[in-house]
């Protein structure tokens, strides 16, 4: 069981290695992966609850309100 784990590991090990193209394409990947989850995590889903409530009897507070009275 361990030889075939380690002739797989070693065949995607020896396929990037020898990448071209593929190298920049998964450089280009990560790239996207951080603008997705770090920056528009930054100015489109800014933390409600830490910004206009102060303590956590508050946040929880209004959580309990929204998923009880939820009338919408």
């Amino acid at each position: 069981m361990t030889n075939i784990i380690k002739k797989i590991a070693l065949f995607y090990i020896d396929g990037f290695r020898n990448m071209t193209i593929g190298k920049s394409l998964w450089l280009l990947i990560l790239i996207k992966l951080f603008l997705i989850f770090v920056v528009l995590k930054l100015f489109f889903f800014p933390n409600f609850l830490n910004n206009n409530f102060d303590t956590d009897e508050q946040r929880a507070q209004h959580v309990r309100s929204e998923l009880i009275n939820n009338d919408k």
